[in-house]
């Protein structure tokens, strides 16, 4: 949830043309992959890529990295969804598993303007145009979804459909997607109680007073994971696409040149589907199921 409302108050920006910096706190000076006359002219092909350091991608993350985004605290084995749509991307770009390091970039930090320690970062970033001003974004490689959390003894714990919630009351915190998503896709019998903020809404689910929250899936995991015990995620409804979607995107120092790359290697993963299935594998399942219509 934090990911979501998190705000960067406009500043004069540090423009450069590349990422800089060293991965794990080492030096801050920028190096570029060798280039010789023989290398691809591919100017996405690993070899032609200027990255932070030479022949290396450092991608960047914060700590601790929650799932079911990483596993076991450790970005490295490329268990989780966030990870493994890194890896996918970073090996679309030719970089090999041991040419990817990974460096700890403090959520706030990672969209402060200036010069950066990593190549790219990945940590639920929604892309917005307030962040946008001073870093870069690639395009959205998730979709937020909407999902409805409940605690595990409610009447609507095991709902499979949408008909399923249609004779629930649901509750949704104020001026969000998901409270227009009750109003307009679920469309329930009863009217949605509306909360000031998420406290008041977990607050009502756990006495009772609503039979589910809906809220993005993010936050979800986190409320099911850490805020609410005997709670757990009911299902999460398809991704609802658009110009006002929310989109977590990878993130990058402005004027950054590989932003092209990763997003030729968004869209081919898109192409061929693994990106779906990455999404399918980690954030779909036993733990968060789709709704059925």
């Amino acid at each position: 949830m934090r990911r979501k409302f998190l705000l960067v108050v406009p500043v004069a920006a540090l423009v450069l043309a590349a990422c800089g910096s060293s991965s794990g706190g080492g030096s801050a000076t920028q190096s570029s992959a060798a280039s010789t006359p023989s290398a691809s002219t591919d100017p996405c092909a690993a070899g032609s890529l200027a990255t932070v350091t030479s022949g290396k991608l450092t991608i960047g993350t914060d700590k601790p990295a929650y799932p079911p985004y990483f596993v076991d605290d450790t970005p490295s084995n490329g268990k989780g969804f966030e990870s493994a749509v890194a890896y996918a991307v970073a090996n679309k770009l030719g970089f090999t598993n041991d040419q990817i390091t990974w460096a700890v970039v403090p959520f706030n930090n990672s969209y402060a303007p200036g010069k950066k320690n990593f190549d790219f970062d990945i940590n639920q970033i929604s892309i917005t145009p307030e962040r946008a001003a001073v870093v870069d974004f690639s395009d959205g490689y998730y979709t937020v979804n909407q999902a409805v959390v409940a605690l595990k003894d409610s009447k609507i714990a095991n709902a499979k459909t949408l008909a399923d919630l249609q004779g629930a009351k649901l509750g949704a915190q104020v001026g969000t997607t998901s409270l227009l998503y009750i109003q307009n896709d679920i469309k329930p019998t009863a009217a949605p109680s509306v909360y000031n903020d998420t406290v008041g809404a977990e607050a009502a689910l756990k006495n009772g007073q609503i039979d589910g929250l809906v809220v993005d899936l993010p936050t979800a995991y986190y409320i099911t994971a850490a805020e609410l015990d005997n709670s757990k995620i009911v299902g999460q409804f398809p991704a609802v696409d658009g110009p006002d979607a929310e989109k977590f995107g990878m993130l990058f120092q402005k004027g950054s040149p590989l932003v092209a790359c990763a997003n030729k290697a968004l869209a081919d993963l898109t192409a061929s589907g693994e990106l779906k299935q990455i999404q399918d594998q980690w954030l779909a399942g036993v733990d968060a199921p789709y709704f059925a219509s």
